[in-house]
């Protein structure tokens, strides 16, 4: 960064420590005509978004797929609201607290463009999709198609009705770069059977970023005749789309990931027709079986959560989908152009920008990733998660829209230095 550069910004962080002389608001109307695309490789503008998160000194964090935590004005809200919970009681909790979710659940329903009474609000993707496993009409000999690269905990789950029910699960392997949608959905078409009932399908691969062609697979499985539960775990507020537009029968996510909800907070999806066919997980008599709130029943919990998804939701519109998007895949792309082309290094991620946005993998030949992840932590101070399973051998890099190009610099530069 050049002096100039660096003496602007450094006026712009002056000005955002001191509340009135410009927030986030004031920001977002000054830029509210310039296109995503233009703004997304504008460090001032991205700056001045940084400033409303409190980052840990001490090391670079490029891990923000497990949980991302909360900007300061959400985080104050939060508090807010624990301390707003605690001064009712049991008033409140007698009273508005299921009101008061199924608001929530009907806000995450208004930004992902389905029907309020099709979702409800859970812990998160594992107990939404688990839910839908645990409880589906199964029958002794159905089959079950999912891929290798799936989250441990759904396969686990399969593994458990195998025992339980004799359901047969269907491994397939997704190509890691693959050359067109239609290759994707070959995999998945070639493992279907006359006894396929349910297919599962993650909307992004955690493990490697890698989004994939949703609609397409669920236009191909429901000619076939089979359901398709999508893993959206890391999909909601990331990337931009609507749930009908993918096809799909059920939809589960963690709402604590890229929408920063306080941990403990997830959704899922179920269309209409389902509703009445799948069991609960822990039962509530005396609700219809089309009424979506009886798989819902968890018993007391941090109801404070509930409350703050709506204040999430605002922090995460009032800076954009489209401009949240562009901004991570923006950043995703910047290094891994750089490091793509190096000698040694192995991208896990699809080369097509499209087929991702801001989570990728990399591996360095020779070095095993729990190796490259500590190196890449105690010498250089970056943080990173090892991935070493299902085909993928490195580290998944996490940005978030307040991660600057100079950390990616450093990660590029330790790239570099580690495959020579």
């Amino acid at each position: 960064m050049n002096k100039r550069n660096f003496l602007k910004r450094l006026g712009l962080m002056s000005l955002l420590a001191f509340p009135g002389m410009l927030n986030l608001d004031e920001l977002l109307k000054a830029n509210e005509n310039r296109p995503a695309g233009d703004l997304a490789s504008d460090e001032d503008f991205w700056l001045a978004i940084r400033q409303g998160y409190q980052l840990r000194p001490g090391f670079i964090n490029l891990e923000n797929g497990y949980y991302c935590f909360l900007p300061q004005e959400t985080l104050e809200k939060f508090i807010g609201h624990i301390k707003e919970v605690n001064l009712q009681g049991s008033y409140y909790m007698r009273t508005v607290q299921f009101d008061n979710k199924k608001i929530a659940a009907g806000k995450v329903a208004s930004m992902l463009g389905c029907p309020a009474d099709e979702v409800i609000i859970t812990r998160n993707t594992t107990e939404s999709l688990d839910l839908v496993i645990g409880g589906f009409p199964w029958k002794e000999g159905d089959e079950a198609v999912m891929a290798e690269q799936d989250y441990p905990a759904m396969l686990d789950m399969f593994k458990m009705v195998g025992r339980r029910y004799g359901v047969v699960s269907k491994k397939v392997s997704v190509p890691m770069d693959p050359g067109s949608d239609d290759e994707v959905v070959k995999v998945y078409a070639d493992a279907i059977t006359g006894k396929t009932k349910l297919l599962m399908v993650c909307h992004m691969i955690n493990i490697t970023g890698h989004i994939l062609p949703v609609q397409k697979i669920c236009d191909m499985a429901h000619s076939r005749g089979v359901q398709v539960m999508v893993d959206g775990a890391h999909a909601v507020a990331h990337f931009n789309y609507e749930i009908p537009d993918l096809h799909c029968d059920y939809y589960g996510s963690s709402l604590h990931k890229w929408l920063s909800v306080p941990l403990g907070a997830g959704m899922l999806w179920i269309k209409k027709e389902h509703i009445p066919t799948i069991w609960p997980l822990i039962a509530e008599e005396g609700k219809e079986l089309g009424d979506i709130t009886r798989l819902n029943h968890l018993g007391t919990h941090p109801v404070h959560t509930d409350l703050t998804i709506a204040d999430a939701i605002d922090f995460y519109m009032k800076v954009g989908a489209e401009r949240k998007e562009e901004r991570l895949r923006y950043l995703q792309t910047y290094w891994t152009s750089k490091v793509r082309p190096l000698p040694n290094i192995i991208l896990n991620t699809p080369s097509d920008p499209k087929r991702s946005c801001g989570i990728a993998n990399v591996g360095i030949k020779g070095i095993k990733p729990s190796e490259m992840s500590d190196t890449l932590f105690k010498k250089y101070g970056i943080y990173t998660a090892a991935i070493d399973g299902a085909g993928v051998h490195g580290c998944r890099v996490v940005p978030n829209i307040y991660t600057t190009p100079e950390e990616l610099d450093k990660l590029i530069e330790a790239l570099k230095e580690m495959a020579a």
